[in-house]
């Protein structure tokens, strides 16, 4: 499959002498480890990530986070206090690198200034790119391709050493990146007014992410409309995900409703749990309309 390292950084600038920076590293959707604000040490966070190098190598990408972070926060503040930019500000950065099925790879950066895209790095001729157009992205932009030792750090830190340390980190992670936990999902409903229904799926502890929530009335699914409204997949506290789809109905309008959950951890199979009835029911993936089992302990087991 595809799999991405992602490495987050907040930087709040408080004034020219004070940084706090937070920092996360991140395979796919699995926490690999955090920074400490204050010593910028690595905080591992799962017992298999430590293993999975030498001690030499986290000793080394340790050396080379913080030199990159003291470079950063020199070159931001030298940008600042050149174009009188006010503190405190926030500097966001995400960069890390991807690997395709057929073993490419792609590695990426991005920085962000107040919330906003500013500048992203083009790893093909390793250049500073602004997102927007203005005196500070561009001034910014030429402080970096003059401080050629920066680009440098940037580029073997997420186009080498990420690469090689992501093959090592899959093959020591593939249980966590594998693991599946099925989803839960209810259904109940609330009143608006006498003319309007709202039915509520709500779906929670599944893993992975990607799932597909539909609304199917007489067996037929609902299209998109404003009648239909489904949040964001949402994380819970477990590392499982949540979400809710909404569907506005007039009462008692003489139809049949029902949620309909797709999952990797279902198989070919789908968990369809109608509108009334508490029960939850698996339909077979090629035959939607043959009941494959009624009870709710068909779902769990």
């Amino acid at each position: 499959g595809t799999f991405t390292v992602r490495l987050l950084q907040t930087s709040i600038f408080q004034n020219t002498t004070l940084v706090e920076t937070e920092g996360l590293g991140l395979l796919e959707d699995i926490e690999l480890g955090s920074l400490d604000k204050h010593t910028w040490a690595i905080h591992f966070c799962q017992p298999w990530v430590r293993p999975a190098l030498p001690r030499s190598d986290w000793d080394t990408i340790q050396n080379m986070i913080k030199i990159y972070l003291q470079q950063f926060n020199h070159l931001i503040n030298e940008g600042a206090m050149q174009k009188d930019v006010p503190y405190p500000f926030v500097a966001q950065c995400v960069a890390g690198c991807t690997i395709f099925p057929n073993r490419t790879s792609h590695a990426f950066a991005y920085v962000g200034y107040n919330g906003q895209d500013f500048l992203s790095f083009n790893m093909d001729n390793y250049t500073w790119l602004p997102s927007q157009d203005t005196d500070l992205s561009r001034y910014v932009r030429d402080v970096l391709h003059n401080y050629t030792a920066f680009t440098e750090l940037v580029e073997v830190l997420f186009n080498d050493t990420c690469v090689d340390d992501m093959e090592v980190l899959l093959h020591y992670g593939m249980a966590a990146l594998e693991r599946q936990e099925l989803p839960v999902a209810t259904v109940f409903a609330r009143t608006l007014s006498p003319a309007q229904l709202l039915l509520i799926c709500h779906v929670t502890g599944f893993y992975p992410r990607p799932i597909s929530v539909a609304w199917l009335r007489d067996g037929q699914e609902v299209p998109p409309g404003p009648a239909l409204n489904t949040s964001a997949i949402l994380p819970n506290a477990d590392l499982t995900y949540q979400l809710r789809s909404v569907l506005a109905v007039a009462p008692r309008d003489g139809h049949s409703y029902a949620c309909r959950v797709r999952h990797r951890s279902l198989g070919t199979r789908s968990l369809l749990v109608p509108w009334g009835d508490s029960e939850l029911v698996l339909i077979a993936g090629l035959a939607a309309g043959l009941l494959a089992a009624v009870a709710v302990a068909a779902v769990t087991a």
